[in-house]
């Protein structure tokens, strides 16, 4: 429940603070689109577009550094290889949304909207295979999500313990593909990571201290050097696991 009330604070935390205004209107967006080649994709880096009505648009390739997105409806479109790096995504609505290889390192994705009631359907899950989130801020619900191949090294994903008054806000992972992702010194305090697949994950040099890893699969991860302290181990699976002997907290019994 701490979980869903967390959410709650973001979804009104965020919506207190003003879009920028778009800059373009989303025929402009389209229009844009429709005069791309593959050798000139759009050109939007830097630009507003917030809470836009991007639904079902084909934004493969296309440059969006430094994007505003802030509540931007993105459900069903295609950003598979778009460059959002630096890009603000707080808010952005994004279910079946295809962001397979784009590029969202040091992006803020904060209070992202992934399903049309409380729990997430399967069906509406986006997918981020491959993604780059490096250096990335994240504080959202991405549980069932195929991340598989992710690098989410040094992004940041942990919860902020000195703001937690409407219930524990925290990246939810739960049940979700993240089989052969990074996240080397990524920061994972108090994350929830419940039965996710993390079958050959980088964790090298990661924070999970107070992560809930219950029934995780970590068979032929890569521990080195993680924190686990105070973290739930209960059921987690380690066969193969490098680098136990170096973590941090790990209970062997675990």
């Amino acid at each position: 429940m701490g979980g869903l009330l967390g959410v709650g604070f973001l979804l009104v935390l965020f919506a207190a603070i003003p879009a920028r205004g778009a800059d373009l209107t989303a025929e402009e967006v389209r229009a844009a689109l429709a005069a791309a080649r593959p050798d000139r994709p759009a050109d939007f880096a830097g630009k507003s577009l917030a809470e836009l009505d991007l639904s079902g648009f084909d934004l493969r390739g296309a440059h969006l550094a430094g994007a505003d997105l802030f509540g931007t409806k993105l459900v069903g479109a295609d950003l598979s290889g778009a460059d959002l790096s630096g890009a603000r995504l707080d808010l952005a609505w994004i279910m079946r949304a295809n962001f397979t290889g784009a590029n969202l390192s040091k992006a803020s994705l904060q209070g992202l909207v992934v399903s049309y009631g409380l729990e997430i359907s399967r069906a509406d899950a986006p997918v981020f295979r491959g993604a780059d989130f490096r250096g990335a801020r994240i504080m959202a619900r991405l549980a069932q999500f195929d991340l598989s191949g992710a690098d989410f090294s040094g992004a940041s994903m942990g919860a902020d313990m000195r703001n937690q008054s409407m219930g524990l806000m925290r990246t939810d992972f739960s049940g979700a593909d993240l089989t052969g992702a990074t996240f080397a010194g990524a920061d994972l305090g108090r994350a929830a990571l419940r039965f996710a697949r993390l079958a050959g994950a980088d964790l090298r040099g990661a924070s999970l201290i107070g992560a809930d890893l219950s029934g995780a699969d970590l068979s032929g991860a890569d521990l080195t050097g993680a924190d686990f302290t105070d973290a739930d181990t209960g059921g987690v699976v380690l066969e193969r696991a490098k680098g136990i002997e170096t973590v941090k907290g790990l209970s062997r019994s675990g």
